[in-house]
């Protein structure tokens, strides 16, 4: 349901979520998130367009998050990259839909509607949070996968 694009930014979004005060390389990234670094460079390029990540050249560069992770929803996240398309008209042109929806659309609508609501209710520090019962996404420098956990 969710493009290739969308699965890679969020897990790029949550290993700099886990880490707010260090920048990350786009090869440190790549390699935690397990995520084609050519690949995450674009998706970063457009995360950075959309405000939610920025970029630092040099020594000591790389990507932060924008906004703090509490402050960060996965609505947000979904929608810089591959935004959810509601349906907003009779996806066949249909006359007599132009109005209303007729209830199959209405109802594929409403489904997407409850998952952006669901994506705008969940901020990217309720997704470290609920991921502390298993293995964090993104091991530690040392490929220790508690993050620093005991």
């Amino acid at each position: 349901m969710f493009s290739q694009t969308v699965d890679y930014a969020l897990r790029a979004v949550l290993c700099l979520a886990t880490r707010p005060h260090q920048a990350q390389t786009a090869e440190q990234i790549a390699r935690w998130a397990a995520v084609p670094a050519g690949y995450l460079a674009k998706v970063l390029q457009v995360l950075g367009k959309a405000g939610i990540v920025r970029s630092q050249r040099g020594l000591g560069g790389g990507f932060t998050l924008v906004k703090s992770p509490e402050t960060l929803n996965v609505l947000e996240v979904v929608n810089a990259v591959d935004p959810i398309q509601r349906i907003e008209c009779c996806p066949l042109g249909r006359a007599a839909h132009s109005i209303k929806l007729c209830p199959l659309h209405r109802r594929l609508d409403a489904a997407i509607a409850l998952i952006e609501d669901s994506f705008r209710s969940c901020t990217i520090a309720d997704l470290i949070v609920e991921s502390s019962d298993n293995a964090p996404l993104c091991p530690d420098e040392t490929g220790d996968d508690t993050n620093g956990e005991s």
